[in-house]
């Protein structure tokens, strides 16, 4: 049952500002694309990271964050779309947006001519914002910030729909990312490779239409709990899946 609230005292709104995935999807996505390497990208990869692995730094681009030197990044973590505009044919921030920013990232990670710390900080940035993109309120619509402008409760507290997605529904299901990365393991080889070989076009498109069915369905102001976790877990586990998969895929290519 949907119920409804009137004021969202300020503070709380403040409190659940933007964030990407969570830290525990990030985690899940790395330690997933981690499994999924190529010897050749395992090699080359351990040489720029100095031997850490994806899922460890997999929250370097958000932990930058509060740093003004990294400012410019920020716009980096999304895209903004209207809800039935394709992003090939849609207003470009200047500023940069997620799409952009997998391109420029890929490219300076692929350039050996850039110095190795160059390479490595792109490479952190990489596949956080590979998976950001899998978040569908990271492509959300401008006019409510992909979400973050959208109250709701979630067990009673106050929220926003983007931190709905981007931590509750992760968090509520109370595994650790082994175990999350062990009920993702077990899809047949030939789904795992149409998954990998869809390209950079289609995961916009499909978290664009992800966002589509969630803003239908969450209206604002709702009070969601046990109903709307299950109903979505496993949209999410699904997201996290691809988002892995698709970093691996991404990455061996790179080091091919």
């Amino acid at each position: 049952m949907i119920n409804t609230f009137s004021i969202i005292p300020l503070i709380y709104f403040l409190l659940f500002s933007s964030i990407d995935w969570g830290r525990m999807g990030h985690h899940v996505i790395g330690e997933i694309a981690d499994k999924h390497l190529t010897p050749k990208a395992q090699k080359e990869i351990n040489g720029l990271l100095d031997g850490l692995s994806l899922a460890s730094v997999s929250n370097y681009a958000d932990e930058i964050k509060s740093n003004p030197k990294y400012k410019a990044f920020q716009p980096w973590h999304y895209i903004n779309l209207p809800i039935n505009v394709p992003y090939g044919s849609s207003k470009r921030n200047p500023k940069g947006d997620v799409v952009m920013a997998i391109k420029k990232c890929t490219i300076k990670v692929k350039d050996p001519d850039e110095p190795k710390s160059v390479r490595a900080f792109y490479l952190k940035l990489l596949l956080h914002f590979i998976g950001d993109l899998h978040q569908p309120m990271h492509v959300g619509r401008q006019e409510d910030r992909g979400g973050n402008d959208i109250r709701l409760l979630w067990l009673g507290r106050a929220s926003n729909l983007h931190r709905l997605w981007d931590s509750h529904l992760i968090d509520h299901y109370h595994k650790s990312s082994a175990e999350w990365v062990k009920e993702l393991s077990d899809l047949q080889p030939e789904i795992m490779e149409e998954i990998q070989q869809q390209p950079l076009e289609q995961w916009v498109l499909e978290s664009q239409d992800l966002a589509k069915i969630i803003y239908k369905n969450t209206p604002p102001n709702s009070s969601l709990g046990d109903d709307y976790h299950l109903r979505y877990l496993s949209l999410v586990k699904m997201q996290l899946q691809k988002g892995g998969l698709r970093l691996a895929a991404h990455l061996n290519k790179i080091f091919k």
